[in-house]
């Protein structure tokens, strides 16, 4: 027998004899109970990636490390929590899926803390490429074209690397090798502070080519410091001989006598007779 195609959408609610026969009453079937089921039924919450600690490690016995790296050996789970009970150490499980699980007795907080550090040193000490673009003209005037330089120089003793487009207008596009003369000078120019990562090559109406820093990106902050260093220790100095020369000036100058108070009789004629 063929079910009926509006049969999936309802649900048998109840069925009653009558005189004419069985008769049964249906329902639409309701989304949003079967939804509601599926949610109360996931049960799952955030997974954490904290190591379990102490009375939460809920294992028979453990393979346990000394707070110096020693083996202690397996041992039950009492026996570890009392042992870290009496270092004052907490019971660290290091790693959860050896058999039995390996465990070490360390001071949670000082290793959270040490971590956060590594964590954050390991972050400012990463390098992200950064490429930046100088835009040049194949007639470009001579004091733009040093202005330009300076700043490719600036940005390769930085540690990036640097995109020269060469942008060609009109009848400028017949002679390409404005531009790539243009591009060797400037290579030429900065060899000390940069090399030829690309070759010049065409692409459309520019002319592209990539210079590559000497030194990395480390290397360039940590000089970058050490020049910053050196001139802040070179300002404090000469902040310090213009204090030392103003204390020895005064030191120098003579006492000057405190001054008699002028009156009105001092402003008169000596000759006068009063």
């Amino acid at each position: 027998m063929a079910t009926p195609r509006s049969a999936g959408r309802y649900r048998w609610r109840h069925c009653v004899v009558g005189s004419s026969g069985l008769r049964c009453a249906r329902r639409p079937f309701s989304s949003s109970r079967s939804n509601t089921t599926l949610h109360s039924l996931n049960l799952g919450g955030h997974i954490s990636t904290e190591p379990r600690i102490n009375d939460r490690i809920r294992v028979p016995e453990v393979r346990l490390v000394g707070p110096a790296g020693e083996q202690v050996g397996i041992v039950k789970i009492d026996q570890a929590l009392q042992l870290a009970r009496e270092h004052d150490l907490d019971l660290v499980e290091v790693a959860p899926m050896a058999r039995p699980p390996v465990c070490k007795l360390m001071d949670y907080g000082k290793f959270k803390y040490e971590a956060a550090q590594k964590a954050r040193d390991s972050r400012r000490n990463q390098t992200n490429t950064v490429i930046k673009e100088m835009k040049l003209r194949p007639k470009i005037d001579e004091h733009d074209y040093e202005t330009k330089k300076g700043h490719v120089v600036r940005f390769l003793k930085a540690g990036d690397k640097v995109k020269i487009t060469i942008m060609f207008r009109g009848r400028e596009q017949s002679r390409p090798e404005l531009g790539f003369n243009l591009l060797k000078r400037l290579a030429d120019d900065v060899t000390e502070f940069g090399f030829i990562e690309s070759a010049p090559k065409q692409d459309g109406r520019n002319m592209l080519m990539v210079l590559g820093p000497t030194k990395k990106k480390t290397e360039a902050r940590l000089d970058e410091k050490v020049e910053r260093d050196r001139r802040m220790a070179e300002r404090a100095a000469a902040q310090e001989a213009e204090r030392q020369l103003e204390a020895d000036m005064r030191a120098q100058a003579p006492s000057v006598a405190a001054k008699k108070k002028r009156g009105p009789a001092d402003n008169m004629d000596p000759d006068i007779d009063l």
